[in-house]
């Protein structure tokens, strides 16, 4: 019997079990005896995930891609930057994802291309647009980090005229993601 075995394989050893499928299978028996004496109800014992993993179950959006090329077809750079290179631009949404209808959220109208940070300043309210693509800063948005993004706060920025589609999906975001007070 080799050193340092656990007791219930000791006891498969000393009890010479003729074959060792039947060794294995009381062990296995014993150790499942084991967990249910210390988790009762809970059945065998999962196994064990490392402290810096962990499991998730993940929701993922269907379509994405399709609504990233419907928005590029309309949008060819960031409104703000001016940066077209498609490797550095997200295919952000006026109307959030979680607000919108499963046609809404597929609509390349309902979209601009945007660079990450200008996405997120537009994701969490602290910028949107005008009709006429006059660009609003939020008094909310902290004015310092938006000088940094190169984000002219007392200049009037038009960044174009948006398409009739995109107009209705920027009221919404005005009216319902803009922060307009503190």
């Amino acid at each position: 019997m080799p050193a340092g075995c656990s007791r219930p394989l000791r006891l498969c050893w000393t009890q010479r079990i003729p074959s060792s499928s039947t060794k294995i299978s009381v062990m296995a028996g014993s150790v499942s005896a084991k967990w249910r004496s210390i988790w009762p109800g809970k059945g065998e014992p999962e196994p064990a995930i490392p402290r810096t993993e962990k499991t998730a179950l993940v929701k993922s959006r269907r379509g994405q891609g399709l609504y990233r090329q419907r928005v590029k077809a309309i949008e060819r750079a960031c409104r703000i930057t001016h940066v077209d290179n498609p490797d550095h631009l997200i295919a952000s949404h006026c109307k959030p994802w979680r607000h919108c209808s499963n046609e809404e959220r597929l609509d390349g109208e309902n979209g601009l291309m945007l660079t990450p940070s200008i996405d997120h300043l537009f994701d969490r309210g602290f910028i949107s647009f005008e009709d006429s693509g006059r660009l609003l800063v939020s008094p909310v948005a902290d004015q310092t980090s938006l000088a940094k993004m190169a984000i002219e706060i007392n200049e009037t920025v038009n960044v174009g005229v948006f398409s009739s589609g995109q107009r209705e999906y920027l009221d919404f975001h005005r009216n319902d993601i803009f922060l307009e007070s503190r």
